[in-house]
Formats: structure tokens, C-alpha cells, sequence
């Protein structure tokens, strides 16, 4: 595991900022932090990194107690760097690569991953918001870290910036990198990270792989006509290898899931085979807030 965080707690006076957390993150995972403001993410964060000192728990890097060895190995982006307005973007980087004692050879590299070798020598002043996140980004991976931390990096910015932000997080993923993401935006955990922790005022609602978390599927609600019963056509779908997940909704209706390979029309036709006619049918489409309404209820 590349972070372990061990019955993690957090108080702040009378205010319990985080709850006996347990988290493991695997290497090679964008794992995403899910919650409101006041979830307690940035906290988890800062915890993870050193900023704060836990009440209570531990946390691990790489197997072992955090230390000056471990923090060169991960970037970290909590907030935006104050870069220097007048400076070009080249510029800016080579006052973060000698803070972070990271050779000067790399800016080239990162500038490129980023999207901005081509406006290295533009002032930052003129960059958009899109592009100064960019940048930010791109001062995180001086030093060629392993893990970048991200805390809310779409925060503030315009539909344009967020899929440029989001495009570079999924590069960076696919060559390797282990990414831990803050987010309180559903559809960019979603689409982004391969695991998500769901947090509430300094708890843990739930944890896991993105797919099993956060329902990708969309619903088929099922209302059997006046000469079919409920239990039939509850027998009928359980002849169907390719429906799961058979709930039972309200008025006498159920709703089920169906695979990638059949659509709405085909289980209608499948049912009426087996003489099951239907008086309604209808594709609800999933709704991500409700899922995590639903997590954090």
C-alpha cells in the first residue's frame, strides 16, 4: 500500500474534526476523498501529510512512519501556489524547483506534460484559470514524486478548466501515478478515480472501488399489467441470466439492472414471451446525488 491511515482522529477542542478513520490506498489507484465541505477531507489530508498531528491513529507511506524521505517521494497540491504574476510560467517553476531542490533539467518535462511548453514565456498574470491550475500541477511534479496529493483541484474553476484539470489527472494515472483526490464533485470522482472513501462530518459513510460504490447502472422499473402477477413476473426475470439486482419499488412495481448487452426493449419482448405483459416500463437514469444522499443518510 502506498498510504495506510489507521483508526485516524482529529480533535479540535470540543470539535471532532475526524473519526477513528481507517484507509488503505493502493498503488497505482486514483483514490478519491468524497464529501462536503466540512467532510472532513482537507483534514484527512493534512493529517496524512504532517501538517496536522493527529489526536489519535497513525499513518504509514510506503510501509512505514512518515519522514522527510517519504515526503520527497509525493507531490502535493492543498492550495493553489502564489505564483509570481509578472514572472512567465518557465520562470515561476524554476523559483519552485529550487525550493524543492529538484534539478532544473525537469522543467522541460513538466511544462510539457501539462499542455504549456507553448506558453512557457507567457506571464502568469494572463493565464487562465484552467492554466494556472496547470501550472500548479506542474509544480507538484517537479522532483519526479510517485503519489501526487490533490485537495479540491477543479475548485473554482469554468467548465473548460475542469475537463483541462481532469484530462491531466487521467494522464498522469495512466503513466503510473498514484493520485489521492479530494473532491465534493460526484461526477468528478466518478470519472476520474478508481477507488472513493465517502466522508460526513469526520466519518467514514464508505469506502471502495468506484464501481461498487457509486452505482454506474441505469434502473428499468417494472409494473406487471392486471393479468400478470408480481410473483410471475418475479419468476420470469429470474429466468433472465442478464437482469440483476431486483428490487422492489412502491405500488406494486419492481426495478432491476440490466447488462450492457440488452436494452429496455429486449427484456420487454423477453417478458412477453413468457407471457408476462407489462403496463409500464420505465429507464431511470442513476442520479449521483442521490447515491450519496443515499450514502450518507
Amino acid at each position: 500500500m502506498v498510504l495506510e491511515l489507521d483508526h485516524l482522529s482529529k480533535r479540535y477542542g470540543g470539535t471532532e474534526a475526524l473519526r477513528d478513520l481507517t484507509l488503505h490506498v493502493p498503488a497505482g489507484s486514483v483514490y478519491g476523498l468524497l464529501g462536503p465541505n466540512g467532510s472532513g477531507k482537507t483534514t484527512t489530508l493534512g493529517l496524512a501529510l504532517g501538517v496536522l498531528n493527529p489526536t489519535a491513529g497513525a499513518v504509514r507511506w510506503f510501509g512505514q512512519a512518515l519522514s522527510a524521505a517519504s515526503k520527497r517521494r509525493v507531490g502535493v497540491l492543498l492550495e493553489t501556489p502564489n505564483f509570481y504574476p509578472y514572472l512567465s510560467a518557465r520562470q515561476n517553476l524554476q523559483v519552485v524547483a529550487e525550493v524543492k531542490r529538484a534539478p532544473t533539467s525537469q522543467l522541460d518535462e513538466v511544462l510539457e506534460t501539462v499542455g504549456l511548453r507553448n506558453r512557457q514565456h507567457d506571464a502568469f498574470q494572463g493565464f487562465s484559470l484552467g492554466m494556472k491550475q496547470r501550472l500548479a500541477l506542474a509544480s507538484t511534479l517537479l522532483g519526479q514524486p510517485e503519489v501526487l496529493v490533490l485537495d479540491e483541484p477543479t475548485n473554482g474553476l469554468d467548465p473548460q478548466g475542469i475537463a483541462e484539470v481532469r484530462t491531466l489527472v487521467q494522464r498522469l494515472a495512466a503513466e503510473g501515478k498514484t493520485i489521492i483526490l479530494a473532491s465534493h464533485l460526484l461526477d468528478e470522482i466518478e470519472k476520474v478515480c478508481t477507488h472513493v472513501a465517502v466522508l460526513q462530518r469526520g466519518q467514514l459513510r464508505a469506502a471502495g472501488a468506484v464501481r461498487d460504490i457509486l452505482t454506474s447502472a441505469d434502473r428499468v422499473v417494472l409494473r406487471p399489467g392486471p393479468a400478470s402477477s408480481l410473483q410471475a413476473l418475479r419468476e420470469a426475470l429470474a429466468q433472465l441470466p442478464w437482469i440483476s439486482d431486483v428490487q422492489a419499488e412502491a405500488e406494486g412495481r419492481v426495478s432491476v439492472v440490466l447488462d450492457s448487452a440488452h436494452d429496455p426493449a429486449a427484456l420487454n419482448e423477453a417478458l412477453f414471451r413468457q407471457g408476462i405483459v407489462l403496463a409500464g416500463l420505465e429507464l431511470r437514469h442513476r442520479s449521483l446525488e442521490s447515491q450519496f444522499l443515499a450514502l450518507t443518510s
